[in-house]
């Protein structure tokens, strides 16, 4: 399927992605995914979430997709080649649980009629009973990167570039790169990338360290629990599998100045240090910064 030809930039949104190799896939999907990734350029990450919200158009609205998405990201690791399926249509499930405990019920019912929402409730419930062991390569998270994403990376693994204009790479853009060539950019868009990229292993072995040092100096609580969960969802893939963190969406609503100067992974791995070295100021200091940054993004989010 070709890359959507429109324009038009949606935001907000940010994703923890993991990329498996081929050999991680059993046939025939692996077949699938081998000729997929032989195509070249492939959809971005903006072509999937239009076509998502094209379906909230009609009425009633299709929350959930009938038949699930046969793309994927794709990057070669190595000379390795990955991919991360879409999985829309078990995303879109995964959604409409989260969405039922965020919004009240009066607003969640104007958008989308009870009926509506049992469907598809009665679809995901059949669903899994033939597939009990699915799970999505793709987390997402509006108007924020949870803090626990960051701790699965360094900061020298930080990959900025700037839009056209700002000292960027001119035509050769990051924004007009597809997915088949160098990760989910966002084809037609001349904006800046954001990401961060490393091996498996590594993403585990920093994430239980930083586990280790929370439980070491705190009580449970979210931060916990949201490692906990990260780390649960990240054990069930391929030990030789790429784990990225893209700003996405947010980009484009932020200014450059803003991007170049974030280095979040940098403050939550200087927080975590200075946590188990028992430097209580140092741990503040480095979350104080993470906080400031990301408050003034989420204020973003009711701005006219």
């Amino acid at each position: 399927m070709p890359a959507e030809s429109s324009s038009v930039l949606v935001p907000y949104t940010s994703y923890l992605r993991v990329y498996e190799p081929l050999a991680a896939f059993p046939e025939p999907e692996r077949a699938h995914w081998t000729r997929y990734a032989r195509r070249g350029r492939t959809p971005t990450a903006q072509d999937e979430l239009r076509r998502s919200l094209a379906d909230l158009l009609p009425t009633p609205p299709v929350p959930v997709r009938v038949h699930e998405s046969a793309d994927a990201f794709v990057a070669e690791v190595d000379g390795v080649v990955c991919v991360c399926p879409w999985r829309t249509r078990l995303r879109g499930w995964l959604a409409l649980e989260e969405l039922a405990q965020e919004l009240p019920g009066s607003l969640l019912d104007a958008v989308l009629p009870p009926v509506v929402r049992d469907q598809a409730a009665a679809d995901y419930e059949r669903w899994r009973e033939g597939n009990p062991d699915a799970r999505p390569w793709i987390r997402t998270s509006v108007w924020q990167v949870p803090v626990g994403w960051f701790t699965l990376f360094a900061d020298d693994e930080r990959e900025y570039e700037p839009a056209p204009g700002d000292g960027g790479p001119g035509e050769d853009d990051p924004g007009d790169r597809g997915p088949g060539e160098d990760g989910p950019g966002e084809a037609g868009a001349r904006g800046p990338l954001l990401r961060y990229r490393t091996p498996m292993v590594q993403a585990r072995r920093r994430l239980a360290r930083a586990l280790k040092a929370l439980r070491d100096t705190m009580d449970d609580g979210p931060l916990i629990e949201g490692l906990v969960d990260v780390g649960r969802w990240l054990e069930e893939f391929h030990p030789r599998s790429l784990v990225e963190l893209d700003y996405g969406g947010l980009v484009h609503v932020l200014p450059d100045e803003h991007l170049a100067k974030d280095h979040s992974a940098a403050d939550v791995a200087e927080g975590i240090a200075a946590l188990r070295e028992g430097d209580g100021e140092g741990a503040g200091a480095a979350y104080a910064r993470f906080t400031e940054r990301w408050r003034a993004v989420k204020r973003l989010q009711f701005a006219n």
